[in-house]
């Protein structure tokens, strides 16, 4: 699923306020819902009744990017964190190296690490399953399709 922040940077520019960290929020779960519903509408294979959507960002990232650049973060975000639910997390760790992209802030370890650590927190004080994905790509795709397909398919052996 593609990611409301990046259409609405490229559009407006990176230097955003607390505001449109909100917009952005509420773009993101438009976007979300928008798609969730594709699928709901979308005639699956028999054993794939219950739909599966992959969500690149949501209202955990918004409540993080709101506190670690304004700190403080919108009661709508708050609002929505305890309203949405979803059944898995995958926590991207910060071992592979710095990538530029136009749009990706902090490339200096100390930010990345204590945006980390929020990250960290933030699952380990909630309710839904999570892993924390970190080696090589390889290492990582692997995990990644292991522990999703361990939700999928409870009991079952890694098909990979």
């Amino acid at each position: 699923m593609p990611e409301y922040a990046r259409e609405y940077l490229l559009t407006h520019g990176t230097n955003y306020s607390y505001n449109d960290l909100l917009t952005i929020a509420k773009g993101q779960l438009h976007l979300e819902d928008e798609i969730t519903n594709d699928v709901k509408r979308m005639k699956l294979p028999k054993g794939w009744e219950d739909q599966m959507v992959f969500i690149d960002t949501d209202m955990y990232v918004m409540k993080v990017w709101c506190e670690f650049v304004f700190q403080k973060c919108h009661h709508f975000i708050l609002d929505q964190i305890v309203e949405r639910r979803y059944d898995f997390y995958l926590l991207c760790n910060i071992d592979l190296p710095w990538t530029h992209d136009p749009l990706r802030e902090y490339p200096d370890k100390e930010p990345r690490e204590q945006l980390f650590r929020m990250y960290e927190d933030i699952l380990i004080n909630q309710q839904t399953p999570w892993v924390e994905i970190s080696g090589g790509y390889e290492q990582r795709l692997h995990k990644a399709i292991s522990s999703v397909s361990a939700i999928l398919f409870p009991g079952k052996q890694d098909p990979s």
